[in-house]
């Protein structure tokens, strides 16, 4: 007797649906008509991770790399949104050109930087693509800094231990990004509430204080092990640090 067919590994699905919920939920990227993401079906997200201009070409250009058939892999998506894993065992100068190959025809000429001179910062996930891709870090230092500080302290996915949880809300303690007019750099843990519910929609539905979790503009978008929180952490400092060496030049 044949066995059963099995069911379609959708955990990167998930994964993705909720790292790409507050984003798209506030209108920055992602395809208008899912702005509720969290209430699409896995064929609908699947769909829907293709018009994400940002973070489908890198998952695209994993799974060439890795030979992974499925860019919705746990695998890819997980080492996009918090760096490491799979990623972190390439070919750095390979995955830029064939990266840059594809952002920079996709951005024309209204994102000039994207050429071979930001190799150095190319990592495979999205921390880089805050920092190197995006022109906020290019805005730093030219008398209106509030604003592009503020966007990539959202944009980038940040670690966060829970220290309360009542009601609709929750309380954390997570590192801001600061800029003092020459680098960015991290600050001590401060506590920061946050809106644990949207609408009816909560990530993480059983929160319990002592929780690592990671936050995408001002949500928290899933639980992290030590392993992620790790890898978080490792990538986001990589990342500070080579484009700081930039902003230096």
């Amino acid at each position: 007797m044949p066995a059963p067919p099995r069911a379609p590994d959708n955990r990167g699905v998930e994964m993705f649906a909720r790292y790409a919920y507050a984003p798209n939920h506030l209108g920055f990227c992602g395809p208008p008509e899912l702005a509720g993401l969290r209430d699409a079906s896995a064929d609908e997200v699947r769909v829907a991770a293709r018009r994400f201009s940002g973070a489908w070409p890198y998952l695209e250009v994993l799974s060439r790399m890795t030979g992974i058939d499925d860019p919705l892999d746990l695998r890819l998506v997980e080492s996009y949104w918090l760096g490491g894993g799979i990623a972190g065992t390439l070919d750095s100068g390979e995955f830029a050109a064939r990266l840059l190959a594809v952002i920079g025809r996709l951005a024309g000429r209204y994102w000039s930087h994207l050429t071979e001179d930001l190799a150095a910062e190319v990592a495979a996930n999205h921390c880089f693509h805050v920092f190197g891709v995006y022109p906020w870090s290019r805005l730093l230092g030219h008398g209106m800094d509030e604003h592009p500080l503020r966007i990539l302290d959202n944009c980038r996915i940040t670690w966060a231990l829970v220290v309360s949880s009542t009601g609709d809300d929750v309380d954390v303690e997570a590192r801001q990004l600061l800029w003092d007019g020459h680098e960015l750099r991290l600050s001590a843990p401060r506590q920061r509430r946050l809106e644990a519910w949207d609408d009816g929609y909560r990530a993480v539905p059983d929160l319990a204080v002592g929780d690592q979790v990671a936050v995408h503009w001002g949500r928290v978008c899933g639980r992290l092990t030590p392993a992620q929180h790790d890898e978080l952490r490792d990538s986001t400092v990589r990342q500070l640090c080579v484009t700081n060496q930039r902003l230096g030049r």
